[in-house]
C-alpha cells in the first residue's frame, strides 16, 4: 500500500459548493492582509492515482487545501488512536461499513447533519447516528465458472453451504473486513445458527485453504481450481475490462452473480466520516458533500468501477447492470455483528 501526502495550494478565498448544502468558512486573514488558505486533511484508505483529480475539483471550487494521507484502515486508525486530540485528520474515507464502524465504535468519529447528504445517500447505506455516509456502493458477488457452473446453483449466498460445492469453493481469509461484512449480514437475515451452518459447511467445501486476495479467487475459478469464489464486483469488472489479454480471458471464463444474502444482494460501502476533533469541520463537511453531488460521484466511481451512491450517475465501462432491489439491511448491522461473525469463523475452522 502506497503512503502519499499530496498538497494542493492555492490563495482563493473559500466560496460555496455547487449544489451542497453548506458552504466552507471563510479562510484566515494574517497580519498583512493577505488571505491564508484553509487545509483540509484526509486520511484515505483509498489507493488510486485519480483521487489527485478529485482534491483539485474540490479546490477549483472552495479554494480549500487538501493534505492526503493514505495507508489501510487498520493503520489509520491506529495512527488516529496515537495522534488523539492533536490530529491533524478531518475526514477519514474506508471501504467497507465494517471498517467505518471501527472507527465510530473507537470514538473517532463525531456525528453530522446535512440534508444533502441525508437526501442523497440512502439511509441503509449511512450510520443511523450521521457518523459516516456511504460514497460509493460495492457488492460482494459470486464468481463462476461458467462451464461448469449455472448461475441459478450460486445466486444465493445459502446455495454455497450445498453439499455439490464440496471442494469446488475459493475464498480468502475469514479476516478480512468484506467476509467479516458478509457473516455479519447473514447473522443479520439469518440468525445466527444459521450463518454458523452456513460458515461451517462453506469452509468444509473449500478447493484449498483461503489465500491472497479476491482478484486470486476469480484466477483460480479460471484456472481450474475451483468452481465457485466468492468476491467483490469490481475486481471480475477490473478484469473484463483491463488492457491485459491473461486477465480478459480470466473474465471470459467465469461469471458473476449477485448473490442474495437473504433480503438482497451484499451491497457495502466505501464511506467517508469527519473525524472526532476535526480542526475544519465545516471543511470536512463541505468535501463530503462534493462526493455526493453528479460530479464527485462520477470521479469517485471512475477508477475503481464501483457503483453510484446517487441515481442518474453514467456507470464506468464494463460494469454490469446493477440490482434493483435497495438494500434493506443498515450496514451499521454490519459491524456491530463483526465480532460474532470471527468467532463463527473461527469456531468453523475457516482460516
Amino acid at each position: 500500500m502506497r503512503h502519499r501526502l499530496a498538497f494542493i495550494s492555492t490563495l482563493c478565498l473559500a466560496v460555496t459548493i455547487s449544489g451542497c448544502g453548506e458552504s466552507s468558512s471563510p479562510s484566515a486573514t494574517v497580519e498583512n492582509g493577505a488571505a491564508e488558505p484553509q487545509i483540509l486533511t484526509v486520511y484515505s484508505a483509498r489507493h488510486y492515482d485519480g483521487d489527485q483529480a478529485i482534491y483539485d475539483a474540490f479546490q477549483a471550487k472552495t479554494g480549500i487545501e487538501i493534505r492526503a494521507r493514505e495507508s489501510r484502515a487498520p493503520q489509520l486508525l491506529e495512527t488516529l488512536r496515537a495522534e488523539g486530540d492533536a490530529s491533524p485528520a478531518d475526514i477519514v474515507i474506508a471501504a467497507d461499513a465494517g471498517a467505518l464502524w471501527r472507527f465510530k465504535d473507537a470514538g473517532l468519529t463525531q456525528p453530522v447533519t446535512s440534508e444533502t447528504l441525508e437526501s442523497v445517500v440512502p439511509a441503509a447505506l449511512r450510520d443511523p447516528e450521521g457518523h459516516w455516509f456511504g460514497l460509493a456502493k460495492r457488492y460482494r458477488v459470486v464468481a463462476y465458472d461458467k462451464a461448469r457452473v449455472q448461475a441459478d446453483a450460486v445466486d444465493t449466498f445459502p446455495k454455497l453451504a450445498d453439499p455439490a460445492l464440496d471442494g469446488e469453493i475459493c475464498a480468502r481469509s475469514s479476516a478480512n473486513i468484506y467476509n467479516l461484512s458478509l457473516l455479519g449480514h447473514l447473522i443479520e437475515t439469518q440468525g445466527a445458527d444459521s450463518a454458523e451452518a452456513w460458515a461451517d459447511q462453506v469452509s468444509n467445501s473449500f478447493a484449498r485453504d483461503p489465500a491472497g486476495g479476491d482478484t486470486d479467487q476469480i484466477k483460480a475459478v479460471a484456472a481450474g481450481a475451483c468452481s465457485v469464489a466468492i468476491a467483490n464486483h469490481y475486481y471480475w469488472v477490473r478484469l473484463a475490462t483491463s488492457e491485459s489479454d491473461a486477465d480478459r480471458e480470466v473474465a471470459e471464463k467465469t461469471a458473476i452473480v449477485f448473490a442474495d444474502a437473504g433480503d438482497g444482494p451484499h451491497v457495502n460501502v466505501t464511506a467517508g466520516a469527519v473525524t472526532a476533533n476535526a480542526p475544519n469541520r465545516e471543511g470536512a463537511i463541505a468535501f463530503l458533500e462534493f462526493l455526493a453531488t453528479p460530479e464527485g460521484q462520477a470521479m469517485l466511481i471512475a477508477e475503481t468501477k464501483e457503483y453510484p451512491v446517487r441515481d442518474g450517475i453514467t456507470l464506468p465501462n464494463g460494469l454490469p447492470t446493477p440490482p434493483s432491489a435497495k438494500p434493506a439491511t443498515n450496514l451499521a448491522s454490519l459491524g456491530e455483528n463483526q465480532t460474532e461473525a470471527q468467532r463463527i469463523y473461527d469456531r468453523a475452522g475457516w482460516p
